[in-house]
């Protein structure tokens, strides 16, 4: 559900206070006195772009981006402490990029801040992104920024090294781009594996989505000995009843390829009460069919947002559903790694 986003495409120049750049495609424009910002929100992911207007230097790039990063950044929230890029100086001007992440409803958030400065006037870029193909937009932006600087001559296409962002020591940070994705086959597919998502209604405020209380939750937790869990439940606030699906079996790992063999699931209908975490009675048993399948699967490495996994079939499964964003998408499915325990709960008398 996350892997469809518009692509950046080449759109009109736009200036604002002393920078000019490519407007980005398919986003939201607000402007007001200190900025110009624009937002999207995909489904249950979303992002925020905002050009501050420029301010009297400090003198130097690192107490100029250190002002900005308290200011823009870290005000109001309990945020990681921001992993630097080296200063580069293009053209008279020199820029420094920062990452860190922090948590908007539960989701983590990516906050990149680049900051130019010559040493009389410096301005800063924002981007707040719940999903990584979000960067790449923004760093298309950043390749489009044209600055006139106190020379009045421009800087045209000064990219921040924001690829050589490095992880914190608590790993909790990492490589804030695509160029920081390692996919690999070697680590091991045991632990739970999760796709979460929350409603949301459909509005955003200031360019945030705003959430429901509802949400669909599904998850794999493959065990050491070669058996497996999954679940699936959704808590829609548009929809009458909950849906529960519940499969055990076994699976076999041979190079990219995942066979799970189910042994046994079931699936159902109960009525909500006034409460997300509770059950009220069962309405319905339904029909659940236990699909033997044989996935090519990757494991992402993304310190950013966390390790994830891609399950990729022939044809759509009852566990995973079908394409997700067009006829002619492949069957990708994509579970997050998880450290926590689990968000699902069972239905009352069912147990693992």
């Amino acid at each position: 559900m996350l892997t469809s986003f518009a692509t950046f495409v080449s759109a009109q120049k736009q200036t604002f206070d002393i920078a000019t750049f490519t407007t980005p495609n398919g986003w939201t424009e607000k402007q007001d006195e200190d900025k110009i910002s624009y937002s999207r929100i995909d489904g249950g992911s979303w992002a925020q772009m905002a050009i501050y207007k420029s301010a009297a230097s400090a003198g130097n790039i690192e107490s100029d981006f250190d002002k900005d990063w308290n200011e823009l950044v870290a005000t109001g929230k309990t945020i990681s402490s921001p992993e630097k890029t080296k200063p580069q100086t293009a053209e008279g001007w020199t820029v420094m990029s920062g990452s860190g992440i922090w948590q908007y409803n539960g989701t983590n958030v990516a906050t990149i801040l680049t900051t130019y400065s010559n040493g009389q006037t410096c301005i800063s870029i924002l981007c707040n992104a719940t999903a990584k193909p979000y960067l790449k937009e923004y760093k298309e932006l950043i390749v489009s920024l044209d600055l006139a600087g106190s020379s009045n001559t421009p800087v045209q296409n000064s990219e921040p090294p924001v690829q050589d962002t490095a992880s914190t020591s608590s790993g909790n940070s990492s490589h804030v781009t695509e160029n920081s994705v390692q996919q690999t086959e070697d680590i091991s597919i045991v632990g739970l594996w999760t796709s979460y998502v929350l409603e949301t209604n459909g509005y955003s405020i200031n360019g945030s989505p705003q959430y429901t209380a509802g949400y669909l939750r599904r998850e794999y937790n493959f065990y050491a000995d070669g058996t497996y869990l999954f679940r699936n439940k959704q808590w829609l606030v548009k929809a009458p009843s909950i849906v529960f699906q519940y499969e055990t079996g076994t699976y076999k790992v041979n190079g990219n390829q995942l066979t799970l063999t189910p042994g046994k699931g079931k699936a159902g209908f109960w009525n909500k009460t006034k409460s997300t975490k509770e059950w009220g009675s069962l309405i319905k048993s339904s029909t659940y069919n236990l699909e033997k399948t044989t996935y090519t699967f990757q494991i992402i490495i993304d310190n950013t947002y966390g390790n994830s996994i891609v399950l990729k079939s022939l044809k759509p499964t009852q566990r995973d559903g079908g394409q997700f964003n067009g006829p002619n998408d492949p069957y990708e499915f994509h579970y997050s790694f998880r450290k926590l325990e689990s968000s699902i709960d069972n239905p009352p008398g069912w147990k693992n």
